[in-house]
């Protein structure tokens, strides 16, 4: 088994969910006592937070590219970013080190031609929804990708950065994230990319009328099956 690097803390609700789902994969395919074989730098988010609202994303490469280096320091033999919006970033991260960094973009666009989806629908922070390096991503591997209206982006964006990050999951919340995704699904979309990680914590394939792709359980899926191929 490799050594999975995990660079979280954005926020550390979700990263959370990364460290006990690598475990639970690694213990449903191997059995017994067997965990994951794990190393975790998680960074103070308001530092990164405040890097995303003033645009310097250049800075928050800088740092991220310096906590991978000590992933790879730490052993680390694949890393993951723990982080959808953070991925605009992901080529600093890469040039920081030489072993694998595993685009969580890449792992989801997988998912969908395994379902056969060809058209998403796209929820995360605005940075996500409104910024090209995501969906670019999705669309060089051949996915359509549908974006909620100014209104509908407004609210999912609040709700990630005022209510989830911090670990609060309420039921008009939720109620809101179905009306937006049911707004897609009737745009066409015939999947819906959870496209941030604390999403996942709010709703799920009984929310939609279309399958979903949880980008956190489907990063850490494939990090796994590198971490034992």
């Amino acid at each position: 088994m490799r050594t999975i690097g995990l660079l979280g803390g954005m926020s550390w609700e979700s990263t959370a969910e990364y460290y006990r789902l690598a475990n639970e994969l690694v213990r449903d395919r191997l059995g017994g006592l067997h965990s994951a074989r794990l190393v975790l730098v998680s960074v103070d988010f308001a530092e990164i937070e405040v890097l995303q609202v003033q645009g310097e994303w250049e800075r928050a490469g800088e740092l991220l590219a310096g906590h991978a280096r000590s992933l790879q320091a730490a052993g680390a033999e694949l890393v993951v970013l723990c982080t959808n919006t953070m991925h605009k970033v992901v080529g600093a991260v890469e040039a920081a080190v030489d072993v694998p960094v595993l685009h969580i973009g890449d792992a989801t666009a997988a998912a969908a031609h395994a379902q056969g989806l060809t058209r998403l629908g796209l929820l995360g922070t605005a940075f996500t929804m409104e910024q090209t390096f995501y969906r670019d991503r999705l669309a060089a591997a051949g996915l359509e990708v549908l974006v909620p209206d100014a209104a509908d982006r407004a609210t999912v964006h609040r709700i990630i950065y005022e209510e989830l990050v911090l670990g609060v999951v309420t039921e008009e919340s939720r109620a809101a994230y179905r009306e937006v995704i049911g707004r897609l699904v009737a745009a066409g979309a015939d999947g819906v990319v959870l496209g941030c990680t604390e999403i996942e914590l709010l709703v799920g394939p009984d929310d939609s009328a279309v399958p979903v792709l949880p980008t956190t359980r489907i990063h850490v899926e494939a990090a796994v099956e590198q971490a034992l191929r």
